[in-house]
């Protein structure tokens, strides 16, 4: 900036650079012909206040390359693209029209403090090439999908999070890099970010494991994937949310960052099979017509038979608990003393070589005991499967966190099959 200060963003401009000087910095908002012109939307800019300036627009509505087209087709030399607080300090790199860069949200205020108290506001864009080490990485983008579980609170979701910003791959000829028809650029490889990304990620990760273990369900690699995540970084502290700035959650994160080397040998995991998930929805309440046709077969739920969502065998524990006495999710049962208590039954298969498991937990509430039982399970071959519960106690009064999280993690020495926690109070 003119004023001596240097901020730093992301971008995938490659073109001619601006010159190698300063130039006048406006912004959108105050160079438009509509109330929402800092959006950089198609028409909104005056050429006459735009032509060979750097123009700030506000990120949201329309698509973040086509607010440089609007810019370009305006006359302007570059633009500066600043998250609001949508997006927080969020950085998708983009292949812009025209010399450009994106911010976060905090740089943008600090820009925009410049352009609205400087009586001649200028501005540059330097282009530096990739730098490498970013830290902390990853993080959980900002447009991650997050819990908790509107449909079935029971089940915890997200299950995992995958890289999906900035992912660079190959790139059809038909179209140019932004993707836009006045983008007449052509390229073999693509930077894109979305949960668009992430999918393939997984879906590569789940062929991978196929392959090594081809007699293995779609439950059992789900659960490898799962089980063997990491939540926290090599210093210890927690995956960062990007859009908070502040550690992630089960709700944010679900059992972690995949680790694929990891996750072809958890040692153990959640299976799962068809009559599985067709006891699962007898405890939603499917009627038989409705099961069937999903099916594709005949099957009808047991009208003496108790079923329970918290017995579906997912490598994940959620509760939604009521804070009134005697409320809580399915499955659940008061006390003598008033609180609530909540029984989960799972099954552990044994995938690796035999051994002896042990039982942690870990949680960040007082207001909600959990235990396991039992605590240690002894696999001596291939195949074997083992069951446990975990008995959740929760007291009646509401705390003063409304989520709550923790972790049950079995080991052996060797492996660490973990499952997160997640506690909602309503």
């Amino acid at each position: 900036l003119g004023n001596g200060k240097n901020y730093s963003g992301v971008s995938l401009f490659k073109g001619d650079l601006l010159p190698g000087k300063l130039l006048p910095f406006v912004y959108a908002g105050n160079v438009s012909n509509v109330t929402n012109g800092n959006l950089c939307m198609t028409g909104t800019l005056i050429p006459e206040k735009v032509a060979g300036k750097i123009v700030l627009c506000d990120r949201g509505i329309n698509p973040r390359v086509q607010k440089g087209s609007v810019v370009k087709a305006a006359g302007g030399a570059g633009m500066i693209l600043t998250n609001t607080a949508a997006n927080g300090e969020e950085l998708v790199a983009d292949a812009h029209l025209l010399p450009a860069t994106a911010v976060g949200e905090k740089t943008g205020q600090e820009l925009k403090s410049y352009l609205f108290t400087d009586s001649n506001p200028t501005a540059t864009i330097l282009f530096e090439g990739t730098k490498l080490g970013i830290e902390p990485s990853p993080v959980v983008a900002a447009f991650s999908s997050r819990g908790p579980n509107s449909i079935t609170p029971e089940i915890l979701k997200p299950d995992l999070i995958a890289p999906g910003v900035n992912i660079l791959a190959g790139w059809s000829g038909a179209v140019g890099p932004t993707g836009l028809a006045e983008d007449t650029r052509r390229v073999g490889f693509n930077i894109i970010s979305g949960t668009s990304m992430s999918c393939p990620h997984i879906s590569g990760l789940a062929a991978l494991l196929k392959s090594a273990h081809p007699e293995w369900s779609p439950a059992a690699i789900r659960s490898a994937l799962m089980t063997t995540a990491y939540t926290a970084y090599k210093n210890g502290k927690v995956i960062q949310d990007v859009s908070t700035g502040k550690p992630s959650t089960p709700f944010d994160h679900g059992s972690g960052h995949v680790d694929p080397v990891s996750a072809l040998n958890p040692g153990l995991v959640y299976d799962l099979n068809t009559d599985d998930y067709l006891n699962f929805l007898c405890a939603l309440n499917y009627t038989s017509a409705q099961i069937n046709s999903l099916a594709r077969r005949s099957f009808s739920c047991g009208a003496n038979k108790a079923y329970s969502v918290n017995d579906l065998n997912y490598p994940s524990f959620a509760l939604s608990l009521q804070s009134q006495t005697g409320g809580g999710s399915t499955g659940s049962s008061e006390s003598s003393t008033g609180s609530t208590v909540v029984k989960h039954t799972r099954t552990l298969t044994n995938v690796g070589p035999p051994g002896t498991y042990k039982v942690s937990i870990t949680t960040s509430s007082d207001s909600v005991k959990i235990s396991v039982e039992p605590g240690s399970l002894t696999f001596s071959q291939a195949n074997e499967k083992k069951p446990y519960t975990v008995t959740f106690s929760a007291a009646a009064s509401k705390p003063s966190n409304t989520n709550e999280f923790g972790r049950i993690e079995w080991s052996d020495g060797k492996h660490l099959v973990g499952s997160p926690v997640a506690i909602s109070w309503t």
